[in-house]
């Protein structure tokens, strides 16, 4: 297949990269995989086993770099995101994710101690999927994991 753009060919729009973004996305769809996002190592590994009783694998990030590279490797099914990372915010990764195609349709569920008006605004609409604060119900986090990896 080839897209024309006038009379040219496209370079973003090519047989190649049309292919590579279908193959991520089947890999999305595939993968069991949540990521979670948390600087704090003890909260991450408590998020961590509720993904598992879940039924879904968990691949642990202790801050945003650690994420964006994790996200490159491999798009997650999901991704569980707190906001105060100490290095990037959590809101500039979620819009890192929402604008680029190959993960875009990847559902973000922020988790933070943020629980004022408009920090829940300013995460929905970069893109997050639901917004859930700490500290968080256990039942709450179960359902809304297996909700938007489904």
């Amino acid at each position: 297949m080839r897209c024309l753009f006038g009379q040219k060919e496209h370079p973003l729009y090519d047989d190649k990269s049309i292919s590579q973004v279908d193959q991520q996305r089947r890999n999305m769809q595939e993968s069991r995989e949540i990521l979670v996002v948390e600087d704090d190592e003890v909260l991450n590994s408590v998020v961590c086993r509720y993904v598992s009783i879940a039924g879904y694998d968990c691949r642990p990030a202790l801050d945003g770099g650690a994420a964006l590279h994790a996200i490159e490797e491999s798009p997650p099914r999901l991704v569980l995101l707190d906001l105060m990372l100490p290095d990037i915010s959590g809101f500039d990764i979620c819009k890192q994710l929402k604008s680029d195609p190959r993960t875009s349709k990847v559902p973000v569920v922020m988790v933070t101690s943020l629980s004022d008006d408009e920090s829940r605004r300013q995460g929905m609409a970069c893109g997050a999927s639901a917004y859930l604060t700490k500290p968080f119900d256990p039942d709450q986090l179960i359902q809304t994991i297996q909700r938007w990896a489904a």
